[in-house]
Order: structure tokens, then C-alpha cells, then sequence
């Protein structure tokens, strides 16, 4: 009986907000035509009401619902996705007028949740004076100097992990992970963090990490609840950091470059901003590096002759006498050409940044349609690198199309403009060190040759890659043997 009663209660309810809903959503539509007049929208769908597409998003592949929403209206169109009404971009053009030429017109934007969890100083939530200084001192501490300086430790971390893993049935993704937020801790605290404070940040940030991108829920014993508190002990470990650094001699590393830091006036950095600038770099450097990392391994697995290719070239730079122990110096990396063309094209074929968020800041016009106000912007990065007009049979990994350089604008797995990623060499270097152990050293066996891709939210093989890694014997041990 009380199941009966309240039925035209909740429809009633229903009713009404969907009323409410329509209503704004005309109200909205009728002040866009009334401020820009002779302007339309781009074309496209927008779905339910409040919803929009999001549910359509997300039971699809990405990949197949973008590639089918510009087949049906073109490189310009609307949608609603994730509570926001969004013009996307897929063609280099357009990306560029919002990356770089008009950058002004468009602000990076995250949702508040991500903010919260990271920080509200990080710099990739900003833009003007702010973000272009934290942009060079962070791009300086990841400088090529830098990153010679931190090659031996790279070196070192690499072959750890490798070593670690032999005979092993793992989950290549997250291995690479591990390693990836090792190198970043590298180079944001330097050597000379201890042992126990590295396993709390990393447990601490794992946490944290998993909340990042789930539903933002405050209440007790969800994952945003419990990133929430993660982060406010990654927080309190930094501040302590801070305080103890600042008392010794400091090594020349991001959390120093931070802490040394001088507006012309003598301003320093407050230790909020220290602390959410050091939290993103993090956050950036980890799954996207792990991500490409293991796209790499899987291509290389499923190209014998490429493999092959490799092991020749990396053999090649070694110098006589290192034989299969050769650690990379500065000037071996630079001579790795096809090294650098497999790590081009990986980064195109996986497109591990699919898209990037901004939001108009006033009307904009762009090629005769209207871009309202706070309407979300998506330049499509992976429609731009598959796109055959650019990149001929873009379904297939062939390295020897970046024998040249590619077209401006066609080519954006780092982002573009002032808040392209400023780490790019130093992931670009990981990505050289661990090809570079990984074919002159080892072996390896995938176990699951799905095509299939998840999205966590970065895209990765299935399940992460399962794979076995195995030691191969260098010829010197093999000439011992054969003397023994």
C-alpha cells in the first residue's frame, strides 16, 4: 500500500525536474542566439536532458564514439558529456587555434574533485603569470641537464625492476608503473630520500591515485574518501620534508628548484603551493609514462623484424667490451634514431592523452559557429594521429613515417602551447633506458594477444598486459660456459 501511494509522488517529482530541465535548456538556447546572432552551434546530438551522452561515452569504446560522431557531422560538433555541454575538435587546425594561437580564449579546466585531490596551486590548473613561471621552474628541474645528471640512476632503477621481474608472470602495466613513479620520485626529491619515507609516499599516493578517478563521493569508506585522507598525509610527509630541507644542504632537484624560488620582489613560494605543485607533477608522471612503456613491449613483441632491428642498434652504440651490461650515456641516447622513431610512433598508434579539456572564457567564433561561454572545449588528439589524411594507414605501426618530421599540429602526444607537458624528455628517456635493458638483456612472452584496450582512464592492453620476462645469456656467458 505505501509502494502504491508513493509512485505519483516520485513521478510527480520526476516531472517537474525534467520540466525544470528542458526549461533551462531552452532559456540557454534562446540567450545564445540572442548574443550572437547569425552564429549557430556546431552540428551534433546532445543527447538527454542533464545526462547528455555520458552513458553512450562510457558503454562505448572512446575511440569508436568520437570516430563515429565526426564521420556523421564533420571535424567541428557538439555533445554533453559528464554534466557539460562540449564543442570537439579533430583536426590540427582547430587545435591549435585553442592550444596555441588563441590560447587566451580558453582555460584549462578540471573538475572539482581532481582539484581537491591534487591541489588548487597546481600549475595545470592555471594560466597567465602564475602558471608561467611554475611552468619554468618545473621545465628547468626537467631540463636535458637534468636529466644527464639523473641518467645513471635511471640506468640503476631500470635494471632493479627488470631484474625483479624474472621468471615472473606479471602485470606489465603496473610494473611499469612502479617504475615510473620511482623515476619520478627521483627527480622530484633527488637521492637522498630514505627508504621509509619513499614506501609512505608511495603507499599514500596509491591510495590517493585510486580515487582520482571514481565517483566523488565524500562518504566514509569510498575511494574519494579515502583519497581525500591520502592526500592530506602525502601533505603532512612533504611539509615535513620541507622543514627538514630547508635545515641542510639541498641537491639540486624539483622540491629544491621550488623551494629556492623568487618572484623579483623576493616572494618565495608558500609551502601549499610546494606541496600541490610537487603532488601533480607526480600524478602526471606516473600512469601516462607506464601506459606508453607498455604499449611499447607489446608492439615490439608483435614485430619480430622490428625487435630484431633494435637489438642491432642498441648493440651497436655500446662500446667494445660492455657487451650486454652497457649502461646508455647521454650521448649513446642520442644516437638511437630508430629507438626514437618506435617511440614516435608508439606514442601516436596508443594515444595515451586522447583529448584535453579547456573552457571558453567568452563567445568564441571559430570557422563561422559559435563557441558559447563556458562550453568545454576537447581538441581530439588520437582522431588527429589516426586520421588517414595525415598518418597513411593509420591502423598500422610503421615507425618510418617519422623519418620526417610530421605536418605542424599532427603530431600532439605531449599537448601543445604553454601547458604542453613539460616532462616530455625525461619520460621520453625512461622510455629509451628501458628499451634499451629490456632488448639487449632480456626476453619475453605475452600471454594474452588480445587486441582488446581498456581505459583506466588511459588506454592500456588488456588486463594490463599479462607477460613473463626472462634473462638471456650474453655471449660472454655463454663463451664462459663453454671454457668451463
Amino acid at each position: 500500500m505505501w509502494i502504491i501511494c508513493e509512485l505519483p509522488v516520485c513521478w510527480l517529482f520526476f516531472s517537474v525536474s525534467l520540466s525544470l530541465v528542458v526549461f533551462s535548456v531552452v532559456v540557454l538556447i534562446t540567450t545564445w542566439q540572442k548574443r550572437s546572432p547569425g552564429l549557430s552551434l556546431p552540428p551534433g546530438s546532445m543527447g538527454w536532458p542533464w545526462i547528455g551522452e555520458t552513458h553512450k561515452f562510457y558503454s562505448e569504446d572512446p575511440n569508436v564514439f568520437f570516430a563515429t560522431k565526426q564521420q556523421r557531422y564533420g571535424e567541428i560538433f557538439k555533445t554533453h558529456l559528464l554534466g557539460y555541454p562540449c564543442v570537439m575538435l579533430a583536426n590540427p587546425e582547430a587545435a591549435r587555434f585553442v592550444l596555441s594561437t588563441q590560447a587566451q580564449l580558453f582555460k584549462p579546466t578540471y573538475p572539482k574533485s581532481k582539484e581537491t585531490i591534487i591541489g588548487p596551486s597546481a600549475l595545470f590548473f592555471h594560466q597567465g603569470d602564475y602558471h608561467s613561471r611554475l611552468r619554468k621552474l618545473v621545465q628547468g628541474s626537467l631540463s636535458p641537464e637534468a636529466i644527464r645528471f639523473l641518467l645513471p640512476d635511471i640506468n640503476s632503477r631500470v635494471i632493479s625492476l627488470l631484474t625483479s621481474l624474472e621468471g615472473r608472470t606479471v602485470t606489465t602495466f603496473h610494473e611499469m608503473k612502479n617504475l615510473s613513479f620511482d623515476v619520478g620520485i627521483l627527480a622530484v626529491f633527488g637521492r637522498d630520500l630514505d627508504d621509509q619515507c619513499k614506501e609512505e609516499l608511495t603507499k599514500y599516493y596509491c591510495i590517493a591515485e585510486k580515487g582520482y578517478n571514481s565517483f566523488p563521493n565524500r562518504f566514509p569508506g569510498t575511494l574519494y574518501s579515502k583519497a581525500v585522507a591520502a592526500r592530506k598525509k602525502l601533505e603532512e610527509i612533504m611539509r615535513q620534508l620541507i622543514q627538514e630541507r630547508r635545515q641542510g644542504r639541498m641537491e639540486k632537484n624539483l622540491l629544491s628548484v621550488l623551494m629556492s624560488s623568487q618572484y623579483n620582489n623576493g616572494v618565495t613560494l608558500s609551502d601549499d603551493q610546494i606541496v600541490d605543485n610537487v603532488i601533480g607533477v607526480l600524478f602526471a608522471a606516473r600512469d601516462t609514462t607506464a601506459s606508453a612503456m607498455t604499449w611499447i613491449i607489446k608492439y615490439l613483441y608483435a614485430n619480430k623484424k622490428l625487435l630484431e632491428s633494435i637489438k642491432e642498434e642498441h648493440a651497436s652504440v655500446c662500446r667494445l667490451g660492455e657487451g650486454s651490461d652497457c649502461w646508455l650515456s647521454w650521448e649513446q641516447t642520442r644516437k638511437l634514431k630508430l629507438t626514437h622513431r618506435v617511440i614516435m610512433e608508439s606514442l601516436r598508434m596508443a594515444s595515451i592523452i586522447s583529448f584535453t579539456f579547456r573552457e571558453a572564457v567568452a563567445d568564441v567564433e571559430y570557422k563561422g559557429y559559435l563557441i558559447p561561454k563556458g562550453w568545454k572545449v576537447l581538441p581530439l588528439f588520437r582522431n588527429i594521429h589516426h586520421s588517414a589524411e595525415f598518418f597513411p594507414e593509420p591502423k598500422k605501426f610503421n615507425e618510418s613515417r617519422f623519418r620526417e618530421s610530421p605536418s605542424p599540429g599532427t603530431f600532439l602526444p605531449f599537448g601543445s602551447g604553454v601547458h604542453a607537458c613539460p616532462g616530455n624528455e625525461l619520460a621520453k628517456m625512461e622510455m629509451i633506458i628501458l628499451m634499451h635493458h629490456l632488448v639487449t638483456k632480456y626476453r619475453w612472452e605475452i600471454l594474452e594477444s588480445s587486441s582488446d584496450i581498456e581505459y583506466g582512464p588511459f588506454p592500456i592492453p588488456k588486463g594490463g598486459l599479462p607477460a613473463q620476462f626472462f634473462r638471456q645469456s650474453s655471449k660472454e656467458d655463454e663463451q664462459l660456459k663453454e671454457i668451463a
